[in-house]
């Protein structure tokens, strides 16, 4: 596949919306979307799925990837993760089950479709850049703020974005979310 990262994370996208699951794509995909293009290994999707949608979810995807359903029950029951292999590229996909929450909702609503070209015209729904810079600083903060490549990733969506990026809602979130020193520290170095 010409593009692995992409086409492999579309084929989980268009089951989630085969099967009306609301999701986003998050992560290094998102960010080199809006930023700086850097190679990644696995692409990171937010899904609201339940108990029910494991095993269509399972049976649609099982033929091209290595899965789970134990591991996708449990990560549902307790809002965690489970990961899916493209069996031909060993290309990883995480799909986080989230905890309901006032920023999971406003999320959701500020996602947005970008379609892509390549062999033929697909499309998935992509967290904002403003919601992409927060999870980079949430988990760059989780990561013990020590990540090199999640701190280029949250200053080229800053500089690619510059003019756009709606600095009122990043620090409205940011203050909820406990990265506000990260999130200052960023904008500067980003100016």
């Amino acid at each position: 596949m010409p593009n692995e990262p992409l086409e492999v994370t579309l084929k989980v996208t268009r089951v989630l919306e085969i099967m009306d699951i609301p999701y986003f794509i998050t992560g290094s995909l998102a960010s080199t979307l809006y930023g700086m293009v850097r190679s990644t290994q696995d692409a990171d999707i937010v899904a609201e799925m339940n108990a029910d949608h494991v095993k269509p979810f399972a049976e649609s995807l099982s033929k091209e990837f290595y899965l789970d359903e134990e591991m996708m029950c449990e990560s549902i029951r307790y809002n965690k993760s489970f990961n899916l292999i493209h069996k031909e590229c060993v290309f990883k996909v995480d799909v986080f089950v989230p905890v309901p929450s006032d920023y999971l909702r406003s999320q959701f609503s500020r996602a947005k479709l970008h379609t892509f070209t390549f062999q033929i015209g697909a499309g998935a729904i992509f967290a904002s850049p403003e919601d992409t810079i927060l999870s980079k600083l949430r988990w760059f903060r989780a990561g013990g703020e020590g990540s090199d490549r999640q701190w280029r990733d949250i200053l080229g969506v800053l500089k690619a974005g510059s003019g756009e990026i709606d600095v009122k809602y990043l620090r409205n979130w940011a203050g909820e979310l406990k990265v506000t020193d990260l999130l200052e520290r960023a904008l500067k170095e980003a100016s």
